[in-house]
C-alpha cells in the first residue's frame, strides 16, 4: 500500500456533522491538550461535526500534527495550563462548554522517570483542577476524562483488565493516572451524582492506550521511532522487542470518547427522573482492539516495515527503566452499553498510519488536512459496516450507499473550516 493509496467517495456523499446523531453540531466543546497527538485528531473530527472547538493547552513542540493542520486558524485556540487553577477557570468560565474533554498529560512512561514530580502533578493536580473548574462554575455539563489503559494494577496476566479490577502502577506514569482515576471517583461521588440535584453534570473517564497513527511525532513511542529512522534510511532500534499492547488507530479511542460523550449528553438531556442509565454511564470505560488482538512490539515493527521497506536492529540496555510486558483490556462494558466497537484490525491500523507519514513527507498543510479528514470519513464508513451504533444512528443512508458502491474506500471530506476567534 503506497501513500496515495486510500480510496476517495465523492465529496456529496458524507456528510460530515452526521455522526453521533448530530449530538456535537454547534455545541460548545472545550478540549485540554489539543495541540497533543490525541487531542489534534479530536479536534478534527470535532470540526467536521460541526462542533465549536476550544482548546485549551501549553504550547505544542514542532513538528506536531496540530500546527500541521493549522487548526490553530480553525478553532479556538487557548494557550494555559491546567496547573494554573485560576487561568483555566477564567477559560472554563468565558465559554461555558456544553461538553469537556481532558487530555492535557505528561503521556511518557520513559518521561515519567526523568521527571516524576512532574508527571504526577499534570496527572492527579490537572485532572483534580479541571473538576474543581467544573464543580464551581457549571451547572450543565457531559465532562470526559482520558486516562489510560495502564491504570490497572498491572500483573502481567493473560486475563483482561475491567473497569472494576484495582488501580495501581509500578512506574510514575502507570501510578499518576491511577491517582487521578481515583481522584475521578471521589469527585463523581462527592460532588456530582446521579441524584436529582446534579443530574445535567455527568463525569466519565475513559482508559485507552498505545494508539497509532499519523502525526504522533512524541520521542520514544514505537512508531515514530520508527518513521524518523525510516525517514533518514536508518536501522529502526528496537528496545524492548517482546512487549505486548493492544495496539489501535488513533480513531478508535477517539471515537469511543465522542460515543461516550454522545450518549451522555443525550442522558442528562432526557427527563429520565431515574438515573439508572445516567449512573451506568457516568464511570469508567476502556477502549482497545477486539480480545487477542495484542500483538508484540516486535510484530508492530514487521507490519511497519511492509509498507516502508527498511530495517531494523535489536538494541537492549540491561540499565533502562522497567516497561510492563504485557497488557491487555476487557472492552465488554462499552460494547454492551454504548454499541461501540473497534472498526479497523492491526494490519489496517499499521497501513493507514503509514501511508499518513508517507504523505507528510512532500504534501502541504492543505494536503495533509485532506488526508486526514479522508481517513476519518473512510474510518466512519467502514464503521456503518461493522455495526458501530455511533455511526448507524449518525449516517443513516448516505454511508452506507457510499461504503456500498466503493466498497468502503474513504471520501474527500468537506473542506468547510471556520476561521480563527480570538478567546
Amino acid at each position: 500500500m503506497t501513500a496515495t493509496a486510500c480510496t476517495r467517495l465523492p465529496r456529496s456523499t458524507f456528510d460530515p456533522s452526521s455522526g453521533f446523531g448530530g449530538v456535537y453540531r454547534g455545541k460548545k466543546v472545550f478540549v485540554t491538550g489539543h495541540t497533543g497527538f490525541k487531542g489534534s485528531w479530536l479536534c478534527e473530527w470535532l470540526l467536521l461535526l460541526g462542533a465549536e472547538v476550544y482548546g485549551y493547552s501549553i504550547d505544542t513542540l514542532d513538528p506536531s500534527l496540530f500546527n500541521q493542520l493549522r487548526l490553530q486558524h480553525r478553532l479556538f485556540d487557548m494557550r494555559g495550563d491546567v496547573l494554573d487553577i485560576e487561568a483555566l477557570r477564567k477559560a472554563v468560565s468565558s465559554v461555558k462548554p456544553d461538553l469537556i474533554f481532558h487530555l492535557a498529560a505528561q503521556s511518557l512512561v520513559r518521561q515519567s522517570y526523568d521527571d516524576p514530580v512532574g508527571t504526577f502533578t499534570t496527572n492527579v493536580t490537572g485532572s483534580i483542577n479541571v473538576l474543581e473548574v467544573v464543580r464551581l462554575a457549571l451547572d450543565r455539563c457531559v465532562v470526559i476524562m482520558v486516562t489510560t489503559d495502564k491504570c490497572y494494577e498491572n500483573r502481567e496476566r493473560l486475563r483482561s483488565y475491567r473497569e472494576t479490577d484495582p488501580m495501581g502502577g509500578y512506574d510514575p506514569y502507570s501510578a499518576s493516572k491511577a491517582a487521578a482515576e481515583i481522584a475521578i471517583a471521589a469527585y463523581r461521588r462527592s460532588f456530582f451524582s446521579t441524584s436529582l440535584d446534579r443530574q445535567q453534570v455527568a463525569i466519565a473517564s475513559a482508559r485507552a492506550g498505545n494508539a497509532i497513527g499519523g502525526g504522533d511525532w512524541a520521542a520514544d513511542r514505537i512508531v515514530p521511532d520508527c518513521v524518523r529512522a525510516l525517514q533518514r534510511s536508518k536501522p529502526i532500534v528496537v528496545r524492548n522487542e517482546s512487549a505486548t499492547r493492544p495496539w489501535q488507530h488513533v480513531l478508535e479511542p477517539v471515537s469511543g470518547y465522542l460515543s461516550l460523550g454522545q450518549e451522555l449528553w443525550e442522558e442528562i438531556s432526557t427527563k429520565n427522573t431515574q438515573g439508572t442509565r445516567l449512573k451506568e454511564l457516568a464511570s469508567a470505560f476502556n477502549f482497545g482492539p477486539l480480545p487477542g488482538s495484542a500483538r508484540t512490539v516486535r510484530d508492530v515493527v514487521a507490519e511497519l516495515l511492509r509498507h516502508w521497506p527498511g530495517k531494523w536492529v535489536r538494541q537492549v540496555d540491561p540499565a533502562a527503566a522497567y516497561e510492563a510486558r504485557r497488557l491487555n483490556l476487557s472492552i465488554d462494558k462499552a460494547i454492551n452499553l454504548l454499541g461501540w466497537r473497534p472498526v479497523w484490525d492491526f494490519s489496517r491500523a499499521v497501513a493507514e498510519t503509514v501511508a499518513w507519514y508517507r504523505s507528510a513527507q512532500s504534501q502541504t498543510s492543505t494536503e495533509l488536512l485532506e488526508i486526514t479528514r479522508n481517513q476519518i470519513a473512510e474510518y466512519t464508513c467502514d464503521a456503518v459496516k461493522c455495526g458501530a451504533r455511533w455511526a448507524i444512528e449518525a449516517t443513516p443512508n448516505k454511508v452506507l450507499r457510499a461504503a456500498k458502491v466503493s466498497g468502503g474506500g474513504g471520501p474527500n471530506a468537506p473542506s468547510a473550516v471556520r476561521p480563527r476567534l480570538e478567546s
